[in-house]
């Protein structure tokens, strides 16, 4: 049986100091911080379509963006190009460097697959120390989400802008916006 406590007694402080709270969460914050670290290590891989040129860098990338420029449109044949940029040294061919072709303007230096024609890489004069690589390459994550726009004021009025698709009848696989796209409302 437990004996009652008698006067004299010393209590056990279970309370929490501000301290302790504060040393807790400064633990827990930086496990949070070594578990995101933990994610962020490795290496994200990329191949061109024939699989005879390969790219790999250690995460993460620096940035990511669409790049909406009349350049990177004409050089990726769509749209816009999705790139992510990483630094130089921490970016490396790891397969078929002898295979790449290179194109230079007043602009930069684009490489490409000589045997399939895909564009595997963009460093551009006023950044030499960064590579840009389309993030479309990359079947693993590159560390970097694309939050930014390039040359906005470029982007094409046939981009597709998210508008609601549906099923296109026969055509399995196959979307469409439904019609034709509104024309805008003259004034008068």
């Amino acid at each position: 049986m437990a004996r009652a406590a008698q006067p004299g007694d010393e209590e056990e402080d279970t309370s929490l100091s501000f301290d302790s709270l504060a040393g807790f969460a400064d633990e827990a914050a930086g496990q949070r911080q070594a578990v995101a670290k933990k994610k962020e290590q490795g290496t994200a891989k990329a191949t061109c379509v024939c699989g005879a040129v390969a790219i790999a860098f250690g995460l993460p990338a620096v940035w990511a963006w669409h790049d909406h420029s009349a350049q990177s449109r004409k050089a990726h044949g769509a749209a816009y190009a999705t790139y992510v940029g990483v630094w130089r040294s921490k970016t490396r061919v790891t397969k078929g460097e002898k295979l790449l072709s290179h194109f230079e303007d007043a602009q930069g230096v684009r490489s490409f697959c000589s045997k399939c024609g895909t564009p595997m890489m963009y460093v551009r004069k006023r950044s030499p120390k960064m590579v840009n690589l389309p993030r479309a390459l990359f079947t693993t994550r590159t560390g970097r989400e694309p939050r930014y726009h390039v040359a906005i004021g470029e982007l094409q009025d046939w981009a597709y802008l998210g508008e609601k698709l549906v099923p296109l009848k026969g055509y399995p696989g196959v979307v469409w916006t439904g019609g034709k796209r509104k024309a805008p409302k003259k004034e008068g």
